[in-house]
């Protein structure tokens, strides 16, 4: 038996047809097009590509975006007050400030000071506690617990009377979703960190939802026959290498394993630090490195693997149906937004 794999990538494709279909029918009426305006401090690559990709998506499905970049020495009431502005602003249908936020920044604060109603990420206080409401519905919810539940229902999942185990507990993906199949009439059991015999647990689960953040936590032998497995994760598995060498850090004396650039190839790298050629010193950290001349100097790298919180190989000749990392749950986070923003305008139009 091998599982059915849930392609998230078509599925994200399908909700995207039917946002531009709602933006397209939004804007024939005569109504303007949702907008949705993002907010990144700082200088993160990685923050900044994210923002583009959800830029691209907007505009591949009509949906306007307008994008705000503060300085990584943006204060606490900069930040607020462009988030201020940004709720009173009448053609603005959703706020998204992009996380992680510098570290001297109150994240709490910010993301509280977004409007309910324009809380697109679905991280406003009101909107977690409208969710673990019986009978209430919140403004918006996380994107990514979304696009779970929709993945289970299109690939025939049932959740009613269903035992749903969820592993992890975040504001942004464990405790949404356990929600959202709770409010769908599973029996939901939460299990993070502390939670004891945790392979016992997952072998009853008949949906199991990992996001944990820890690579390849799940054996095939800790998941019920034909269950639904939902992997969240996104992580960085380590490779071996056959130049790989036991380092020495000489700033803190910590042991850490990498071989040299001109032992490694391009391509699920990551770098772990500089060796000086002269002294044979290495340093785990770069900047903890003395000034070195370029000549003297060699990265030390490390390869990797991108995988999910699920050892896919192994489970999915016990499951009935698995998302892969990647290409499972990460496109309908996007696709989600999307989903939120249109939603945003609508609830606007009513108010």
């Amino acid at each position: 038996m091998t599982a059915t794999i849930i392609d998230g990538t078509a599925v994200a494709e399908k909700v995207r047809a039917e946002v531009a279909e709602r933006v397209a029918k939004r804007v024939d009426s005569g109504k303007s097009a949702p907008l949705l305006a993002t907010v990144l401090v700082g200088n993160d690559r990685a923050s900044a590509s994210y923002v583009r990709s959800k830029h691209k998506a907007c505009a591949e499905v009509g949906i306007e975006t307008r994008g705000y970049q503060l300085s990584e020495t943006a204060t606490q009431s900069e930040v607020e007050r462009l988030v201020s502005e940004l709720n009173e602003a009448p053609d603005v249908s959703g706020i998204l400030v992009q996380l992680p936020l510098p570290a001297h920044l109150h994240e709490h604060d910010i993301l509280d000071l977004v409007s309910a109603e324009k809380d697109v990420d679905g991280l406003h206080p009101m909107n977690i506690g409208l969710l673990a409401m019986k009978d209430r519905e919140p403004f918006h919810t996380a994107c990514t617990p979304l696009g779970c539940i929709r993945l289970l229902e299109e690939y025939g999942a049932q959740i009613a009377g269903s035992h749903a185990v969820v592993v992890g507990r975040s504001n942004l993906v464990g405790s949404p979703v356990a929600q959202l199949l709770r409010n769908m009439d599973a029996t939901v059991t939460v299990c993070h960190t502390h939670t004891q015999d945790l392979a016992e647990i997952c072998r009853t689960a008949d949906i199991l939802v990992m996001a944990a953040g820890v690579g390849e936590m799940i054996e095939g032998n800790m998941v019920k026959l034909d269950a639904y497995v939902i992997d969240v994760g996104i992580n960085d598995v380590w490779v071996d290498h056959p130049a790989d060498t036991l380092y020495v850090s000489a700033e803190t004396g910590d042991n850490f394993v990498a071989h040299r650039a001109d032992e490694s190839e391009k391509g699920g790298r990551r770098k772990q630090g500089v060796l000086q050629l002269s002294t044979e010193k290495a340093w785990f950290k770069a900047d903890d490195a003395p000034e070195i001349s370029k000549e003297d100097k060699i990265s030390l790298f490390r390869k990797a693997r991108m995988a999910g919180d699920v050892n896919f190989e192994s489970v999915k000749h016990v499951a009935s149906h698995i998302t892969p990392v990647p290409g499972g749950v990460g496109p309908m986070t996007i696709a989600y937004l999307l989903v939120n923003t249109v939603n945003a305008a609508e609830i606007l139009d009513a108010c």
